[in-house]
């Protein structure tokens, strides 16, 4: 990193995280929580401009050809800036045609031009690639709910990284290979430690802290003229590789290869082309109907109970995500929300109603539940789940 850089980063690090504790505690002690006008001017004041100092040294420094790593976490310090002028109001996309942090602007358009990704921060700034100095990782205040969101979303997304790479292998051994059911029971096992993950989260996180303190960092905002959506933790290729390698969902799905498109750049690279790969391999739920014809060979029994079993877990977790942490954390505390802010709740963009319908019908996709109106794999899981019990020495 250079000396500009490092003095960046050690801000971050440092009094942008107190200057934001201060004002979040301002915003707390007010009956209505979600405004965020006229208050604490003097901090944002400062905020803004000890950040843009350090931005405008590095924007006159130039492409320093530091490699990927340094490139795109110096993007993340950007971004976070960014995304804390845009929580306190410094900036906000409905009154602005372009953001009136130009230089910040320019810098984060050229770093995400030369690397490949979205020009804000993403999820992996905040977890898988949020690098710890002696314990601590960056953030955006001293919360402890903050720090409880971050530390479980990055255990999580760990362990469906976990479960995608021992799918990804059983790509080249075939579902018939003995070690598949080693790798099966590995993805099965991981996707448990995200439930266990899940419910840490649902049972410790405050939900008022964290929608009026945490949520709000995450919410869209401009780079130049673009409104980029807000980070979201299903910004990995993990759970997309899971959802697409057991075949519950589908890359000729239109609704959900949009989703897949929409989220491309806010992903690391190399996710990207994990993801991109996936999406042109066969299923597993595709082969296994496929030898049916094989259902009495002690393999095919097997592997498949295992398979069934992660297509379980998965609509497991998929559920525990929509039922408990979306409604908890963001649709319980929204209702009580004044109208006024209605219209910047979600970190995607779409009003909540819409938000939620699409979260729900991706649940249903990955639970294999029967719908009318989408197309699941059902009546395919209950074809495989009636061959179990054939082999003959069952």
């Amino acid at each position: 990193m250079t000396n500009h850089s490092t003095l960046f980063d050690d801000w971050i690090r440092d009094d942008f995280i107190d200057l934001n504790t201060e004002l979040e505690n301002l915003y707390w002690q007010q009956s209505d929580r979600a405004n965020v006008e006229s208050i604490g001017q003097s901090l944002k004041q400062a905020l803004e401009q000890q950040g843009q100092h350090f931005i405008n040294a590095l924007l006159a420094e130039g492409n320093t050809n530091q490699g990927f790593d340094h490139a795109f976490d110096l993007l993340g310090n950007v971004g976070l800036y960014m995304a804390a002028c845009r929580r306190h109001e410094i900036t906000e996309p409905s009154r602005e045609t372009h953001s009136p942090l130009i230089e910040a602007s320019t810098l984060a358009m050229h770093i995400g031009a030369s690397i490949g990704v979205t020009p804000r921060f993403a999820t992996a700034h905040l977890t898988t690639h949020n690098k710890a100095v002696e314990g601590e990782y960056k953030r955006f205040t001293h919360l402890p709910d903050e720090r409880v969101f971050i530390d479980f979303n990055t255990k999580g997304i760990l362990a469906y990284k976990q479960a995608a790479d021992a799918l990804i292998r059983i790509q080249p051994l075939g579902i018939s290979h003995p070690a598949t059911a080693d790798l099966l029971t590995t993805a099965i096992t991981a996707i448990q430690t995200v439930q266990k993950h899940n419910q840490t989260l649902f049972h410790t996180l405050d939900a008022e802290r964290f929608f009026y303190c945490v949520r709000p960092y995450y919410k869209p905002y401009r780079v130049g003229s673009v409104v980029y959506r807000g980070a979201n933790a299903g910004d990995f290729a993990g759970i997309n590789v899971i959802d697409l390698l057991t075949g519950l969902c589908a890359g000729n799905d239109k609704v959900y290869s949009q989703m897949l498109v929409d989220k491309f750049l806010y992903m690391m690279p190399e996710d990207q082309a994990i993801l991109r790969d996936c999406m042109r391999r066969p299923s597993m739920l595709d082969l296994f109907l496929q030898q049916q014809h094989c259902a009495h060979h002690l393999w095919f029994q097997e592997n498949l109970h295992l398979f069934l079993q992660l297509c379980q877990v998965h609509g497991q977790a998929a559920t525990q995500h929509h039922d408990q942490l979306v409604e908890k954390f963001i649709s319980q505390p929204s209702q009580s929300l004044q109208a006024q802010h209605l219209d910047k709740l979600t970190a995607s963009g779409p009003a909540l109603p819409i938000l939620i319908d699409a979260l729900e019908k991706l649940r249903d996709r990955r639970t294999a539940a029967p719908r009318n109106d989408i197309k699941t794999r059902y009546h395919d899981i209950k074809t495989l789940s009636a061959l179990i019990g054939q082999h003959h020495g069952l």
